[in-house]
């Protein structure tokens, strides 16, 4: 696998135009770039994780990760008036830890100690998560961000030449460009604070630092980011990754071609329309719906940096060898007639040709 020059000034042109508007329209670039490509890159990044890892999301483990899934979707649904917010909120950071928790027991399992080890860890997080569910939020929301920074270290395994440029463009705008503008240093830049800017920064701003000037810094940094996550998986990884795309085709038929991206365009219309008539609505519809890929990808990505995820992508079942054609009944009339048999003289009989063997294509298991 090469990379060429194309990609790479791709990755360098959006990471400017993205850093460019989230200096001069952060709010603007965080609520267009998620109306827009919400909900199609949630399509698409469970496109790619469920092909190039299918052996880890799959059998028991995928079903339970899905209920654990399913919880976490009511949580962000229920209305206040039947569960308190807090409620819900300590809820979901319970269900979330599970899910860690099942994908380190799958993985684990022949490790106890290990496995004993990264339940104390997990045990020791939850706890910090509950007693600051604010923190734990705002992480959560910047972490998933970042995490298109592993899957491609992961993918750029398979290049040819080039990886280390390759990684080192990647951790320039994943780590340098939030660093860069968390330190203010292009606070001369920034848009000056609207009450937009102040609405959204709430929830990606650490609560003891939430002042004016540092929360429109934190809401720069997630626009930012957000915007390169959208050209990750909308852009690069389906153009740049067409074994994951088969593999997952293989494995879900229904959403072959074009269609994954149909689906993906026509629910964000829907949603688009409902952002448009309620943001808050709109906001609270999406981030229950984006649980599904926002929390599945954290198993994978747990095994990856345990070493216990492999991708496998699957090939396609070989086709099956031809039939012999029959004979054409010109060359079968051109044959010379048999010799007649006398009555009185022995028939001898017609030699036996073995038969030719057709190999059936084997079953490939999904």
């Amino acid at each position: 696998m090469r990379l060429g020059a194309v990609p790479q000034a791709g990755f360098v042109l959006a990471a400017a135009a993205a850093l460019l508007l989230a200096l001069r329209a952060p709010a603007g670039l965080a609520v267009l770039g998620l109306a827009l490509f919400g909900v199609l890159h949630n399509v698409l990044e469970l496109r790619y994780v469920a092909g190039r890892f299918a052996a880890v999301l799959a059998g028991p483990l995928l079903r339970l990760l899905l209920v654990l899934v399913t919880g976490i979707v009511f949580c962000r649904l229920v209305p206040p008036s039947l569960v308190p917010r807090p409620a819900a909120q300590a809820a979901e950071i319970l269900l979330a830890y599970a899910l860690l928790a099942a994908a380190c027991r799958s993985g684990l399992r022949g490790r106890p100690l290990v496995l004993a080890g990264s339940g104390a860890v997990l045990a020791g997080a939850a706890a910090g998560s509950l007693a600051f569910p604010a923190y734990h939020f705002v992480v959560l929301a910047h972490l998933h961000n970042v995490v298109p920074l592993l899957f491609l270290w992961e993918w750029s395994r398979g290049l040819a030449r080039g990886r280390g440029l390759f990684l080192a463009l990647q951790c320039g705008w994943v780590l340098v460009v939030p660093a860069v503008l968390l330190s203010g240093v292009l606070d001369g830049a920034l848009a000056p604070g609207t009450g937009w800017t102040a609405r959204l920064a709430v929830a990606y701003t650490p609560p003891a630092w939430l002042t004016a000037g540092v929360g429109l810094r934190f809401l720069a940094v997630f626009a930012f980011l957000q915007t390169m996550h959208y050209v990750v998986w909308v852009w690069f990884l389906p153009r740049h990754a067409p074994d994951a795309t088969g593999a997952f085709e293989r494995r879900v038929p229904a959403l072959r071609g074009g269609r994954a991206w149909l689906l993906g365009a026509a629910v964000g219309g829907l949603l688009a329309v409902l952002f448009a008539a309620d943001y808050g609505q709109g906001r609270t519809v999406y981030a229950a719906l984006a649980s599904y890929h926002a929390y599945l990808e954290f198993p994978v990505l747990l095994m990856l940096v345990l070493g216990l995820a492999e991708p496998r992508v699957a090939a396609p079942a070989p086709a099956p060898a031809p039939a012999p054609a029959p004979a054409s009944p010109a060359r079968a009339l051109s044959r010379p007639p048999a010799p007649p048999t006398s009555p009185t003289s022995p028939t001898t009989p017609a030699p036996r040709t073995a038969p030719v063997p057709v190999l059936a294509p084997t079953e490939e298991s999904l």
